[in-house]
């Protein structure tokens, strides 16, 4: 008897030791991301076997609902590379195929490598928008600011092998890394964020905001804030992969141009031919029209209200991230890249002290985010 007590002392210490590597409330987070992860993907399921009356093949094939669209391009580059693919693949950017191929040697199965990276990426960004959060407001707000990114409509894709997780990881980290005035690392993540995705280069303003704030609030110069130069090398990399692969360091625009016929354009351009969609069939009319319109609203009210409520820093975030999405010629997958614009979800939080605005927000949430992903597994587009 004396044997198990003393085994199951050193395994609570074991617990204890293990629990206090990080705050309890972001173990709580850990545990959402988990939890909500398991729910879709067995949501997914159900209501693909509901709408298509058909049941997934498999454990492995209620993963394989999710591998659709740009998650299909992602893991053949992790599993084959650019060179063994054709030249559209070089519009996707390199760092998440990377980090799936270095997950695959371990797990060895490219699929399942996809969402362990996501979910890790993803448990980082939570925990790290909630420290972020709590730099400037109590921890409830923090942790409300969290279930609302969790919940977002379009949250599914953090999920799932997509950019969404691993960029907002690691451009949540930069700017903690500024507001923390840790500027070396704060432009070592932000050139990793410019090999994740495109509008990693907006960090560029959006630090250097932070840069002048710190300036304005202590009014001493700082040679630190120079390692935001070399954020736009992550960029390069991705410029020096077209060329390489290509002959043509400018083949994304071109693949851009030709394939998704999208141009550089003033956002009133992509707005109006929005709303020109909302003629089309209702189905269609709703989701490459009505959403992509509700959510660019739903960005534009939040940028504004971020430059009265929040920090400049986010204001300058949410801000050029919504120019940067509406500039083009035809502008989709709105809803998708809405989760970056984390300042929404502080908004949310505070808005959310209002149990009635709780509420509904909520609520609208959960519903958007069942109908959307139940349309992703079903194979239709869902931004």
């Amino acid at each position: 008897m004396s044997a198990i007590t003393s085994l199951s002392g050193t395994a609570n210490q074991r617990v204890a030791a293990l629990m206090a590597l990080l705050p309890r409330r972001d173990w709580l987070i850990m545990g959402w991301t988990v939890a909500i992860k398991f729910l879709l993907i067995f949501y997914g399921g159900k209501s693909f076997q509901v709408l298509q009356n058909q049941r997934p093949n498999g454990l492995y094939g209620w993963l394989e609902l999710w591998n659709r669209w740009d998650s299909v391009h992602y893991q053949k580059l992790a599993e084959f590379g650019y060179e063994a693919t054709d030249a559209i693949k070089t519009w996707f950017y390199p760092l998440l195929p990377w980090c799936v191929r270095l997950v695959a040697f371990v797990i060895r199965d490219y699929l399942v490598s996809g969402f362990v990276v996501s979910g890790i990426a993803l448990m980082a960004a939570a925990i790290l928008l909630r420290r972020i959060v709590e730099l400037d407001y109590p921890a409830r707000v923090a942790l409300r600011s969290v279930w609302f990114l969790l919940i977002f409509p379009t949250a599914y894709f953090l999920h799932i092998s997509y950019t969404e997780s691993l960029f907002l990881a690691l451009a949540l980290g930069c700017i903690l890394c500024a507001r923390r005035e840790r500027w070396w690392l704060a432009g070592g993540l932000g050139a990793l964020s410019c090999m994740t995705r495109a509008p990693g280069l907006m960090l560029v303003p959006t630090l250097a905001v932070e840069a002048i704030h710190q300036y304005w609030q202590t009014r001493r110069w700082q040679w630190r804030w120079l390692w935001i130069a070399i954020v736009p090398s992550g960029f390069g990399a991705y410029v020096l992969l077209n060329w390489y692969v290509t002959d043509d360091p400018l083949t994304f625009l071109r693949v851009r141009n030709g394939v998704f016929f999208s141009y550089s354009s003033w956002p009133w351009k992509g707005i109006e031919n929005a709303i020109g969609n909302l003629n089309r069939e209702p189905c269609e009319a709703e989701m490459v029209a009505g959403q992509e319109l509700f959510f660019i609203a739903l960005g534009f009210v939040c940028a504004v209200v971020s430059w009265i409520k929040l920090r400049p820093l986010y204001a300058t975030w949410i801000t050029v991230n919504w120019v940067l999405v509406t500039s083009v010629s035809f502008v989709q997958s709105v809803p998708r890249y809405s989760l970056t614009m984390f300042p929404i979800f502080i908004l949310f939080a505070l808005a959310g002290t209002s149990r009635f605005w709780n509420a509904v927000l909520t609520v609208w949430s959960l519903l958007f985010l069942a109908l959307f992903s139940s349309l992703f597994c079903w194979g239709h587009w869902a931004f």
